[in-house]
């Protein structure tokens, strides 16, 4: 069976959301450090670090 990487992301991100609580600011927060990450100078290494 084959998942979609972001459909399990969703479904990982509604769980943790749903039995974790976090504060919808972190939420935010993550969400938009992790938009900008992708398009800094830092997304290279992070690419290389994560394979």
């Amino acid at each position: 069976m084959q998942v979609p990487l972001w459909f399990a992301l969703a479904v990982v991100g509604y769980v943790g959301v749903k039995f974790l609580r976090p504060p919808w600011w972190l939420v935010a927060v993550l969400l938009l450090g992790g938009f900008l990450l992708a398009d800094s100078i830092l997304a290279p290494v992070i690419n290389t670090a994560i394979k």
